[in-house]
């Protein structure tokens, strides 16, 4: 099991065997081996999840996800609203550059990609939705963190990953606060050392876009 998130060890470890089930370990064995916690207390965690609807079990008593995640996550429906409203926004900027473009916000110390276009290249940058990437690394995190950017972006070369650039820019609520972050990332073999000057505008371009689109909540691009 990782080191403690935080100082409540039976909170970190409940969430443990929560990521173990979502990764795909739904034996006992299988999560006892995933969380390096001992067999009776992922027994024991892991029943009092069931009890609480966070865990379920099929008829071979294997765990799955449970169904009150389900409606816990219509209360932070919100994302999958701005999801939702920035996937054609992405679609295009993908088109428009050629690579992938991602869309990510804020949690805690990490960013979680929310919507992804994937760029067609063999080779290419594979963030998948729900990944997880540190908030002070790469231009995704810069942007979110509120780098201020004469030209309305930031970029990136090789800071999170050797071989990868990326430029990201904001996008702002209505009150001006940061809602999430555009970014589009690829090897630097195509983007160059120089992926701002590439792709910045266009990044930008989508970010005010998403804004736009926000602001007037009706779903629909301009």
């Amino acid at each position: 099991m990782n080191d403690r998130v935080s100082s409540v060890g039976v909170i970190d470890k409940s969430m443990a065997v929560l990521d173990a089930v979502a990764a795909g370990s739904t034996s006992l064995s299988e999560l006892v081996e995933a969380t390096g916690l001992n067999r009776a207390t992922v027994h024991r965690l892991a029943v009092a999840l069931v009890g609480h609807g966070m865990l379920r079990r099929d008829a071979e008593s294997r765990f799955l996800l449970g169904y009150r995640l389900w409606s816990l996550g219509q209360l932070v429906g919100g994302a999958a609203d701005l999801a939702a409203s920035a996937q054609p926004i992405l679609n295009e900027l993908r088109d428009l550059t050629g690579e992938s473009a991602q869309l990510f916000v804020s949690d805690g110390a990490e960013r979680l990609c929310i919507a992804v276009a994937e760029s067609g290249h063999g080779l290419r940058t594979i963030v998948a939705i729900g990944s997880r990437l540190p908030l002070d690394l790469g231009s995704g995190g810069a942007a979110l963190r509120g780098e201020p950017s004469s030209e309305g972006w930031v970029a990136s070369v090789g800071e999170r990953e050797a071989g990868v650039a990326s430029v990201s820019a904001k996008v702002h609520g209505p009150s001006g606060e940061i809602l999430a972050a555009i970014s589009v990332s690829g090897p630097i073999d195509r983007l160059s050392t120089d992926p701002g000057g590439r792709h910045g505008p266009d990044v930008v371009q989508a970010a005010n876009q998403l804004a736009s689109v926000l602001s007037r909540g009706d779903g629909t691009t301009p």
